[in-house]
């Protein structure tokens, strides 16, 4: 096993390397591929066996990978996450200009605290397509750094409020970013194009996916190191340890399958051809359920027999804000996973979900704690409830509390990182 110092270093990179969910997805195939994890095209026939080790892609953003038993499945251990963040997505016709100046239109994707993203070098990063030099299609990803950009915030002398109401932001008329400043009335060429033309064989930019991220690294913070300040916490953690853990536990057991799956599109309702609310999942089950010529009613038991672990992010006690949590159920930074609940079912979790990691969490002393939003501020949701819904599989919502949750820059702690991958290694090694 590797040690926690080496878990954090994987984790920091990880989070660094992928600032989109195409990125996540690519440094998860890779840890896959080395891993000897065969990749299955949704397009061919599959032809899998057991003990083998396989992996899917929908998208490039989204990933499910699994483990075949020795003998005929029963059921299913999966461990689910999300792969993308809120943020900023550049228009399909982004440039415009303002004076002299280079502005790039921007969507917002999701739901990000927009002041979070004032006055910060920002890189671009995302997908391309484009006909390369010999006239052939070609999609590449990119991670624009050496250029960055910013959405300048209004002075205070030019709003002089801003201290005391916050910055009163227009979706569309004050979050374009500042590219540069334009050198030539003549040049017909976009700036995001001359820039793409710098490291890609571009003959023809075709379309795009691109999305703002924040250039500051991620990094330890605190007087023991006992912290994580990064952009993306909120979900890339989860995937981590998911991936971490189920790499962990790879050997075949007797009779479940050991799943991770990682959507994309979480963060603007699953309801995707990738996304939670997609059938990729039940798909994938049924396919392996027919590959391995297994009768279609073994694929139903299959499902009532399984269990999953939905991972994401929850609200740890702010220190400035402690009136905003449910006095009975607060969640302290490294204190330990949790297990939320919602009598709504916004989260999944049940007595009988939640009894099973509970009993985990006691079985392997790994520390937990039950997380309930206030009854007066409404509950956030997660791919669990989504995923449940579709599949009917058990579910159970839990993860890692965090501060500054869809920040620019969001806060967890060390422990409970070391805490989740400890808990999720141990479900998937239990039959």
């Amino acid at each position: 096993m590797t040690t926690k110092n080496s878990e954090i270093n994987h984790l920091l990179t990880f989070l660094n390397t992928s600032p989109t969910a195409w990125h996540a997805v690519f440094n998860c195939t890779e840890k896959l591929i080395q891993q000897g994890f065969k990749e299955l095209s949704e397009s061919d026939a599959w032809h899998v066996k057991p003990e083998g080790k396989y992996f899917v892609t929908r998208n490039g953003s989204s990933i499910c990978a699994f483990v075949l038993p020795k003998r005929s499945p029963s059921g299913l251990c999966i461990a689910a996450s999300h792969t993308d963040s809120p943020t900023f997505k550049l228009k399909p016709n982004a440039e415009f200009h303002k004076e002299n100046m280079i502005m790039l239109g921007l969507e917002i994707y999701g739901a990000p605290m927009l002041a979070s993203w004032l006055n910060r070098d920002l890189g671009i990063a995302g997908r391309v397509i484009f006909l390369d030099k010999g006239k052939k299609m070609r999609e590449e990803l990119v991670r624009l750094s050496d250029m960055p950009l910013v959405i300048p915030q209004l002075a205070i002398h030019l709003d002089r409020n801003v201290n005391e109401s916050g910055p009163i932001l227009n979706k569309q008329e004050h979050l374009a970013a500042l590219a540069g400043l334009e050198k030539s009335k003549k040049d017909k060429t976009s700036f995001l194009e001359r820039t793409l033309k710098k490291i890609l064989p571009i003959e023809e930019l075709l379309s795009f996916d691109l999305f703002l991220y924040p250039l500051e690294e991620a990094r330890l913070i605190g007087e023991n190191q006992e912290l994580i300040a990064s952009y993306r916490i909120d979900n890339l953690i989860s995937a981590h340890a998911a991936l971490q853990s189920f790499l962990l536990t790879q050997k075949p057991s007797q009779h479940q399958i050991k799943m991770m799956v990682s959507w994309d599109n979480e963060e603007i309702g699953s309801n995707t051809a990738q996304g939670a609310g997609s059938p990729f999942l039940p798909h994938i089950i049924e396919r392996i359920t027919l590959a391995l010529k297994l009768p279609r009613e073994e694929y139903f038991r299959t499902l009532n027999r399984s269990l999953c672990a939905s991972v994401d992010l929850t609200h740890a006690l702010h220190p400035n804000y402690a009136d905003k949590h449910e006095p009975r159920h607060t969640m302290l930074l490294n204190h330990g996973i949790a297990i939320k609940s919602n009598a709504q079912n916004r989260y999944a979790s049940d007595a009988r979900s939640s009894a099973a990691i509970i009993a985990l969490c006691k079985k392997h002393r790994i520390p937990y704690q039950m997380y309930v939003a206030r009854g007066d501020i409404p509950s956030g949701t997660t791919v669990g409830p989504i995923h449940a819904n579709l599949t009917g599989i058990s579910t159970v919502d839990l993860g890692c509390a965090q501060l500054s949750m869809h920040s620019c820059r969001e806060v967890m702690g060390t422990q409970d990182y070391h805490s989740l991958c400890r808990l999720l290694t141990s479900f998937f090694e239990n039959e």
